[in-house]
């Protein structure tokens, strides 16, 4: 039976073995949630790159620039990390240059994979629909804080498993301690997460309306993929 893992930081991706796999990469707080967001809202295409010099790079080159460090805007570039700066009506038509801490890290580390695609609560049911017919193992990629386990992405990375466990065979441990943790979190999950380090971390920067937007389900039914070197649409 095709099979679904979880990968709890980039830290460990050395363990997995992504060829031939879909690798699904989560960063709620908040890298891939800005992108679902940016894809849904009329962004045209977005270009996860490493270093905040590849993204200035882009920049001059005529991109719109948005770079995150430790939570807030990176000095000289026009966005931050923020869902609701990729709703803003000049993203739309677009092309996005992107650098986080975690995030575009992590979706680098992914290159290996046959398909990697971008996770978040807010495109969980399109997200789970499309995986279900794959016949693809899976591996869900925690991008976690600075190498670190996370909680946010790991719940996201429950609600998944669980979604798809009639499809999936859970191929170790770590698919089912996340699922357990969704469970217990799910009808509350802002209260579950109020005293995680990152969801403190963005409540000193006073963005908590980012952390309940980033905690919404299924609210849209874009997924991002890459395509090249640029992050694109299914839907």
């Amino acid at each position: 039976m095709k099979k679904i893992d979880v990968c709890l930081t980039p830290e460990l991706l050395h363990q997995y073995d992504l060829e031939h796999k879909i690798v699904v990469v989560v960063d709620i707080l908040r890298a891939t949630s800005c992108m679902v967001s940016g894809l849904a809202n009329g962004v045209k295409e977005i270009v996860p790159v490493s270093t905040l010099e590849d993204c200035k790079a882009l920049q001059d080159s005529g991109y719109l620039a948005a770079a995150e460090r430790n939570g807030s805007k990176a000095d000289g570039f026009d966005m931050g990390n923020s869902p609701f700066e990729y709703m803003d009506e000049k993203v739309k038509g677009k092309k996005v240059a992107v650098t986080t801490t975690n995030g575009t890290l992590a979706i680098h580390k992914s290159l290996s994979a046959k398909e990697i695609l971008i996770g978040a609560f807010l495109n969980l049911k399109a997200l789970t629909d499309y995986l279900k017919n794959k016949e693809e193992d899976i591996i869900v990629l925690c991008a976690g804080w600075k190498g670190k386990f996370n909680l946010e992405d790991t719940l996201f990375a429950g609600a998944l498993c669980h979604h798809l466990k009639n499809d999936f065979e859970f191929a170790c441990d770590a698919p089912l301690a996340a699922e357990a943790m969704y469970l217990t979190a799910k009808n509350d999950i802002m209260k579950y997460m109020k005293d995680s380090s990152h969801a403190k971390r963005l409540a000193k920067l006073d963005v908590v309306k980012d952390i309940e937007f980033c905690i919404q389900e299924s609210i849209y039914d874009v997924i991002p993929y890459l395509s090249g070197k640029s992050l694109l649409s299914k839907k």
